[in-house]
C-alpha cells in the first residue's frame, strides 16, 4: 500500500475528520446536467485559437493571452483538470465533473505535532458534506451556456476552451457596462471578475498579475510543443477604477503577515482548551525573539479549499500558518509567525518553521497547479524569507517530504507531499533564485535540475496500489544501485526493511530539484552521489542533464571515526535542560555517515528544544544547548549530524 498522503498533522479525537477527506468529500456532488451539445468547428492550433476567439467575442487578443498565461502558462494538460477542477489553457472550472472521480483520502495515522513530550492522537474521516460549490468552481458550465459549445469540448479541445474563456470575459465586460473595446486597458474589471474571486483584493491581485504579464511580455513552448508569445506593452496602464463597479465584497487584510502584492485574509486557527488538560491547535510563542525561524515548509492540502479552511478552525484539529487557493492565489493566514503551528510531524522543525499549505493533491499527477497560486506562494515565501533572514535554498525552503523523521519509529509515517509533481524549478525561478550550473565548480557537488516537462519517471500508486500513474512532467529523479536502469533501486534502511518501489509515495530512491549532493563517482552518462550512506547512481546525460555542477560546503567524519550517527532533530545535550523541563532524548536514527563519504551541509546551529505541553504560554520554555549540529542533505530528506563528529572539507 502506498503511504497515506493526507497530512493533517497533530491528529484530533476520533469524532473529528482529516482535512483531505473533508475537502474531497465535500465536492463529491452529482454531475451537472449535460451542457448544450455542439461540435467545435474552430482552429486546432493554440495561436490561431486565441486570434479566432478574440475576433469572435471582441476581446483583445493580448488580454486573452495574459489571462491564459496566469491560469495555465498556456498549457493544455491534455484535457486533465487542475486541483480545483479547472480545464484547459483558460482554466474553465467544472469541479463537480472533475472531482466526482477523484480518489478518496482516508484517515491519517501520523502524529503531526512530532513531539515525544505529548501523546499522539489519530485522525478519522467524516461523512460527505452537501455544501454547494462556489461560482469560481463552475465557470465551464457558464461558458457552455454562453457559447453553445458542448461541455466535453470545452474540457478537452484547447481552441474551444479559449473560446469559452473569451465568452466569459466578454460577458463580464458587458455586465460592467463597458464597451467591447480593442484597448486592453479597458478590460481590467472584466479580468478581475474572470478570476472567480468574490472579494476585491483577490480579484485585484489577479488582474494586476495579468497586466504585469501584458507589460513585460511572455514567451514559452507549451506542454503540447507549441511556441506561444505575448508581445510586451511596457506603457500599458489599466483602468483600475473599474474594480469599484464589480460588486465584489471587501475583505480586510487586518492581522495578516503578507506582502502587499498578494491578497490575504485572517482566518485564525483557535488557541483553546477543551477539557482533560488538552488544547489546540498550535502553541503560542514569541518568535523570533525566543527562537529563530529557519525553515519554510511547503505542503499540499490533499483537499479542497472550503474543507481545509473549515478544518484549521477546529481546536481539536491541527494547524499551519497559511493556506493558498489554487483558482486565484488567494491566501488565508491562520497562525501568526511568532507562534508554532503543528504541521510538519517533526517538533524541532515545527518550532523553527512556518507551514504553507497549497490546495492540491500529491497522487494526482494531472491535477495541476495554477500559475496564480505559484506566483502568490513565491511572493509570500520571498517576503517571509526576507523578513526572517531565511536563505532561499532547498535546505531552508523544505517540502514536507524533506522533513526528517524525528525518531526511528516515526520514519515510516512521515509525509511525502507536495510530491514529485510540484515544479520546484519554476517555483525558485519565481522566487528569483533559479537553480543554475556554476561555471567554476570543482565537480565535487551537483544540484538536481532536470527539465520538468521532459523528465517523466514512471510512478505507480496514483489510482490504486501498483497501478501506473499517468506519464507527467516531474522535478524528481530516480536513483539506482549501479549505472544501469535495470539495477536495484536504492534502499532506505529507515523504512523498516521495505523493498524500494516506484510508488509515488516511496522516497527511498528519489532526489528532487534544487537538492544538492556530493559527487561520489561518474560513468559515461551516469553520476553517482553519496545518499543515505550509499553510492547512488542517477542517469545524467550531457544532452539532457538531471543534475548540474554546483558548489557547497561538504562535511565528512572526523579522522579516526569509521562512521558518525545521523539525527532527525537537533536537540540540546541533557545538561542544558533547566529544572522543570524534562530532558529530551538525543536519539540517533538508523542511519550512519561512513568515513570516506561527504554530504552537503547547510546551517551550523546549537541544539534547541521548545518545551510547550501546557495551554499557558508562561509555562513554555526554549532550551538552547552548547552542542552544535550541521543540517545535511542526507537522503531525500534533510538530517542533522553533530559538528563535533565531522570535519568540513
Amino acid at each position: 500500500m502506498p503511504r497515506p498522503v493526507t497530512h493533517r498533522l497533530r491528529p484530533p479525537r476520533p469524532t473529528r475528520r482529516a482535512a483531505g477527506a473533508v475537502a474531497s468529500a465535500a465536492l463529491l456532488l452529482p454531475l451537472l446536467g449535460a451542457a448544450p451539445s455542439a461540435a467545435y468547428p474552430g482552429p486546432r492550433g493554440l495561436k490561431e485559437a486565441f486570434a479566432a476567439a478574440a475576433a469572435q467575442y471582441h476581446v483583445p487578443q493580448s488580454v486573452l493571452l495574459g489571462v491564459s498565461y496566469l491560469q495555465s502558462r498556456w498549457d493544455t494538460h491534455a484535457g486533465a483538470p487542475s486541483v480545483s477542477g479547472g480545464y484547459g489553457p483558460m482554466h474553465l472550472t467544472d469541479a463537480r465533473t472533475a472531482l466526482a472521480t477523484a480518489p478518496q483520502h482516508g484517515a491519517d495515522p501520523s502524529d503531526a505535532r512530532g513531539d515525544d513530550a505529548r501523546p499522539a492522537r489519530r485522525q478519522v474521516s467524516r461523512p460527505p458534506s452537501d455544501a454547494e460549490l462556489p461560482a469560481r468552481l463552475t465557470t465551464l458550465p457558464r461558458a457552455a451556456e454562453l457559447t453553445g459549445l458542448d461541455a466535453e469540448a470545452l474540457r478537452t479541445v484547447p481552441a474551444a476552451n479559449v473560446a469559452g474563456g473569451a465568452a466569459l470575459l466578454a460577458a463580464a465586460q458587458r455586465q460592467l457596462g463597458e464597451p467591447l473595446s480593442s484597448d486592453p486597458a479597458d478590460w481590467y474589471g472584466a479580468v478581475a471578475r474572470f478570476s472567480g474571486a468574490d472579494d476585491r483584493a483577490t480579484a485585484a491581485a489577479y488582474a494586476n498579475d495579468v497586466y504585469e504579464a501584458l507589460r513585460t511580455g511572455e514567451e514559452r513552448v507549451t506542454d503540447a510543443g507549441e511556441r506561444v508569445a505575448l508581445a510586451a506593452r511596457p506603457g500599458l496602464v489599466p483602468h483600475t477604477a473599474q474594480l469599484a463597479r464589480t460588486g465584489l465584497r471587501t475583505v480586510s487584510a487586518a492581522g495578516t503577515e503578507c506582502p502587499s502584492t498578494v491578497s490575504c485574509e485572517w482566518i485564525p486557527a483557535p488557541y483553546e482548551e477543551f477539557g482533560d488538560g488538552d488544547y489546540g491547535n498550535h502553541d503560542e510563542s514569541d518568535r523570533p525573539t525566543s527562537s529563530s525561524i529557519r525553515y519554510l515548509v511547503v505542503h499540499d492540502t490533499e483537499g479542497g479549499w472550503e474543507g481545509v479552511v473549515n478544518s484549521v478552525q477546529d481546536p481539536t484539529f491541527v494547524s499551519w500558518n497559511y493556506s493558498l487557493r489554487s483558482t486565484d492565489g488567494h491566501i488565508a493566514q491562520h497562525v501568526k509567525a511568532k507562534d508554532v503551528a503543528w504541521h510538519s510531524g517533526n517538533w524541532y522543525v515545527n518550532s523553527k518553521s512556518i507551514g504553507v499549505e497549497h490546495e492540491g493533491f500529491l497522487a494526482q499527477p494531472d491535477s495541476w497547479y495554477t500559475e496564480a497560486m505559484y506566483k502568490a506562494s513565491a511572493r509570500l515565501v520571498a517576503y517571509l524569507a526576507a523578513k526572517y533572514g531565511i536563505p532561499l535554498d532547498r535546505q531552508h525552503i523544505l517540502g514536507h517530504d524533506t522533513v526528517p523523521g524525528p525518531t526511528t519509529a516515526a520514519i515510516p509515517g512521515m509525509h511525502t507531499d507536495p510530491g514529485p509533481y510540484w515544479d520546484w524549478r519554476h517555483y525558485f525561478e519565481l522566487l528569483g533564485k533559479p537553480f543554475g550550473a556554476v561555471a567554476r565548480a570543482s565537480g565535487d557537488v551537483v544540484t538536481i535540475r532536470p527539465d520538468y516537462t521532459a523528465n517523466k519517471p514512471a510512478y505507480t500508486g496514483c489510482a490504486g496500489a501498483g497501478k501506473p500513474c499517468a506519464a507527467h512532467g516531474s522535478g524528481a529523479v530516480r536513483l539506482y544501485s549501479d549505472h544501469d536502469e535495470k539495477s536495484a533501486l536504492i534502499k532506505d534502511v529507515g523504512e523498516a526493511g521495505a523493498t524500494p518501489t516506484t510508488g509515488v509515495n516511496d522516497l527511498s530512491s528519489r532526489v528532487s530539484t534544487g537538492q544538492q549532493y556530493a559527487v561520489a563517482d561518474t560513468w559515461g552518462d551516469w553520476t553517482a552521489i553519496w545518499y543515505l550512506g550509499q553510492k547512488a547512481w542517477l542517469r545524467n546525460p550531457k544532452a539532457a542533464p538531471a543534475a548540474v555542477a554546483s558548489t557547497g560546503v561538504l562535511i565528512t567524519p572526523k579522522a579516526g571515526k569509521d562512521s558518525v550517527p545521523v539525527y532527525g532533530r537537533a536537540y540540546p545535550e541533557s545538561s542544558a535542560y533547566p529544572s522543570g523541563v524534562p530532558v529530551q532524548a538525543v536519539s540517533a536514527l538508523p542511519y550512519k555517515l561512513p568515513k570516506g563519504q561527504t554530504y552537503v551541509a547547510g546551517d551550523k546551529v546549537p541544539g534547541e528544544y521548545f518545551y510547550a505541553v501546557g495551554f499557558d504560554p508562561a509555562t513554555h520554555r526554549v532550551v538552547v544547548g552548547k552542542d552544535l549540529y550541521y543540517e545535511i542533505q542526507y537522503g531525500h530528506r534533510v538530517a542533522f549530524v553533530r559538528a563535533a563528529d565531522v570535519t568540513v572539507v
